[in-house]
């Protein structure tokens, strides 16, 4: 349906394909059917401008700390009437184990950073195909973010007022992070709702278990959100109602690259598939003088003489028989 056919030198009929489209699809969202090569210097300067963006639109959220506090005070409420409210027993065992506290006030402030830029690099070097709309994912669950920080602003448990929990950032001195010293004042404090540790940390936790090939690797990719989890819980930085907003923004991020491309991340080629060669312009113009499409027009193209002789693989022509002496 649709091909053309050549005859061969073997006076064999062949088909040749029509040359793919590079673009299917319909309507606004056209994905292309073969991934792009990313390019390193573009990939860091749009990382590094989304993330200044990132930070800058969240930070202009205006700290709007009374409604901050009431929306807080509803959701604990909320959390008691459904049976979920055990984080501050939480926050509370785990603040007697110094270590192991100070230890998860670091972890919440460095490592969605480390492990989040460490899979993007991973899936630059090993998965080209997939990295773009891997990229995608998460550049959508962190816009869609905004809105929420906008729309519904929340104070974490440690900054509740008339209620128990500890503020580990500030009872440990934990330096680094954004809410304690004078950092605290760079990053807006009541933008607690949705969590982007598990929006992220969900999304390299994915990103790992569905590409890596070494089994403990995957292990480590499913307890890696686990424990972000529990993390932010204990430090009382978070409400469990929070992670559930930022797993609905990730659903959203997976929405809009499936619509983008058609397909999961996961089940692109892991590959970019090598550019296309064209044809010898010479060769392309007596294709499309002879009927011939481009691409098959210079396929075991060879020179006969005009006496009819073809000439040999090494390009010489072939021995011409002795004729016979009559005797």
């Amino acid at each position: 349906m649709g091909d053309t056919t050549v005859t061969t030198l073997e006076g064999r009929e062949a088909a040749v394909l029509p040359p793919v489209a590079e673009e299917t699809g319909r309507g606004p969202l056209r994905r292309l059917r073969t991934p792009r090569r990313p390019r390193l210097w573009f990939e860091i300067l749009l990382i590094a401008v989304s993330y200044w963006t990132y930070s800058l639109i969240r930070n202009a959220v205006p700290e709007q700390r009374t409604e901050a506090l009431h929306n807080a005070d509803w959701l604990w409420k909320l959390e008691h009437q459904l049976g979920i409210a055990v984080e501050e027993s939480i926050n509370h065992a785990v603040n007697s184990v110094t270590w192991l506290i100070v230890g998860m006030n670091y972890y919440y402030a460095t490592l969605h950073f480390i492990i989040t830029l460490g899979v993007l690099i991973w899936l630059y070097r090993s998965h080209p195909g997939r990295y773009a709309a891997t990229r995608l994912v998460l550049f959508a669950t962190t816009g869609v973010a905004l809105i929420g920080y906008y729309l519904y602003p929340l104070a974490p448990p440690r900054l509740m007022t008339n209620t128990g929990f500890i503020d580990t950032v500030l009872v440990h001195d934990t330096w680094g992070s954004m809410a304690s010293g004078d950092l605290k004042n760079m990053s807006n404090q009541y933008a607690a709702m949705p969590s982007m540790h598990i929006g992220w940390s969900v999304w390299s936790g994915l990103t790992i278990f569905a590409l890596a090939r070494i089994p403990w690797v995957r292990v480590l990719g499913l307890l890696y959100p686990t424990a972000t989890l529990l993390v932010i819980v204990a430090t009382a930085n978070h409400f469990w109602l929070d992670a559930v907003g930022g797993l609905v923004c990730l659903a959203f991020g997976y929405t809009v690259a499936r619509l983008w491309y058609g397909a999961l991340p996961h089940a692109l080629p892991k590959r970019v598939a090598p550019p296309r060669l064209d044809p010898h312009p010479a060769t392309a113009a007596r294709g499309r003088a002879g009927g011939c499409p481009p691409a098959a027009a210079g396929v075991n193209e060879q020179h006969v003489p005009a006496d009819g002789n073809r000439p040999t693989e090494d390009g010489h022509p072939p021995a011409r028989p002795r004729p016979e002496s009559h005797r």
